[in-house]
Parts: structure tokens; C-alpha cells; sequence
């Protein structure tokens, strides 16, 4: 099944590397976050990948076709779209770079990406931005099981900041812990049937608007829930702590 990540956005909260490269080019440990993202990916047995491209586009095809340029191979070349084959002793996956438009919807980069690969099957999306320990085989095999259209894996955020309880201007309970939280949130590994494709009516469309609002009231929008690992790269003081956790050789991302 071939995964589609999003790596369009405006990495506004990472500071002055958000200003100089794609979001998912911001590095954890020694390579891009992307590359975390990817090889995630492949332990499972999923080797195709579709960039969505679109802010500095530029830093992510140059990091494939020119930083990296020895160990790509198999180049082809389509109108806003280069396809490739990336190989070294420890990875090797196909990938197709797919520029998607600057200000496009997240469902707008999926579908333009979609038309110009003339695809006609399911999917699996992400963004170039969060890491998780979610089992994606068993994902999958949710998502058919219970005949969906659309599968998001739903995950418990932890706390940012203390949590208060205050009962006529007292504080009446204080908890600093920042344990995980009792909702849970998008976790941003989909996947979507075909049909839901057809859903995405232009460029402007938001993915997480119209067509998840669709399936919600059809009642074909399901939820995996996932109790692991979860985190996502929105702020630098994110990027420190993907950082720290590789300094200490923690990586809680990997399966």
C-alpha cells in the first residue's frame, strides 16, 4: 500500500529553521525527521512513498537528488513530479516527490498527488511531522475489518503544562505530572479507501474539514485507538526533546 506524506505546511512555531527548510527536513539526532518517518514505515513492509510538497519544497528534493544522490537511482521526471528509487546497505524504498502547490489543503495536496500518479486504489497518509510506535500492519487490518472508508489512528497526548482544578477562584487539586491525557486526538496515520478520495472536491479542501465531517456522519470514519508512543515536531522545544531522547539512545518511535 503506498503511504502519502504530507510535507507542504509552514513549520511557523520551529523558529528561524522553520523559515530556511520544509518542516519535515528539521533533523533529529543526525538525518531529517522524514527519514525517522520513513524507515518507521518500512519495518512494516510498506516501501512506496508519495511526497506531498509544497513551502521549500526545494529542501527536500535536494536533500534525495543531490545530498543523498548516490544512493538514488531509477529517476523519472513527470510535470511537478520526480519519481525515484533510494537504496543503502540499510534502507531501500521508491519514493515520489509531488509538488502540490504553496497555500494548498492538506486534502488538496493529497488529491493533486493523487491525479498526477493516475492512481486508482487505497492509501495510507501521514504527515512529515510525528513519530509513533503504532502498529501499522494491525492498523490495516482494522481498517478492513470494519469495512471503513476512513481509519485515523486515535492517540493520548500528554499534558503540556500542569493541570488545575479551581473551585471559586482556589485551587483545589494541582497536578504537575503531565501523564497522558483521558481524550484522545488525531494521531495522523490514516488510511483511506479510494472512494474517500473522491470526496476532495478541490486544492482549497482541508482534509481534517469536509471529508472527515463526511464519513462522521456516515458513520465510516473509525478510530485505532493507540496507547504507545506518540509524538509530533511543533515547536522547537519539541525538537529538543525528540534530541534529548537520542542523545540518551532512547528511540520510542522504533518498533
Amino acid at each position: 500500500m503506498k503511504t502519502f506524506i504530507l510535507c507542504g505546511g509552514f513549520g511557523t512555531r520551529l523558529d528561524y529553521e522553520g523559515k530556511v527548510k520544509a518542516k519535515p527536513m528539521v533533523k533529529i539526532g543526525n538525518k531529517p525527521i522524514l527519514m525517522h518517518i520513513i524507515e518507521n514505515f518500512c519495518r512494516f513492509g510498506i516501501y512506496e512513498f508519495i511526497f506531498c510538497l509544497g513551502y521549500k519544497s526545494d529542501t527536500i528534493i535536494n536533500y534525495f537528488l543531490k545530498t543523498n544522490k548516490k544512493k538514488i537511482s531509477k529517476i523519472s521526471k513527470t510535470k511537478n513530479c520526480i519519481s525515484f528509487k533510494y537504496k543503502d546497505k540499510k534502507l531501500s524504498f521508491a519514493g515520489n516527490l509531488c509538488f502540490t502547490g504553496i497555500k494548498t489543503g492538506t486534502g488538496g495536496r493529497i488529491l493533486q498527488a493523487y491525479k498526477m500518479l493516475k492512481l486508482n486504489e487505497d492509501i495510507m497518509m501521514t504527515y512529515g511531522d510525528g513519530l509513533s510506535d503504532v502498529d501499522l500492519n494491525k492498523l490495516i487490518k482494522f481498517h478492513y475489518k470494519n469495512k471503513s472508508e476512513v481509519t485515523l489512528t486515535a492517540v493520548r497526548p500528554k499534558q503540556r503544562f500542569g493541570v488545575l482544578k479551581i473551585s471559586n477562584n482556589r485551587i483545589k487539586y494541582f497536578d504537575n505530572s503531565k501523564e497522558k491525557s483521558d481524550v484522545y486526538i488525531n494521531g495522523g496515520f490514516f488510511v483511506i479507501s479510494k472512494n474517500a478520495i473522491k470526496i476532495i472536491k478541490d486544492k482549497k479542501i482541508y482534509w481534517e474539514k469536509e471529508p472527515l465531517s463526511f464519513f462522521l456522519k456516515r458513520k465510516k470514519l473509525y478510530a485505532y485507538k493507540h496507547e504507545g508512543f506518540w509524538k509530533s515536531l511543533d515547536t522547537l522545544k519539541d525538537k529538543n526533546d525528540f534530541n534529548e531522547m537520542v542523545k540518551r539512545k532512547k528511540f520510542p518511535w522504533k518498533t
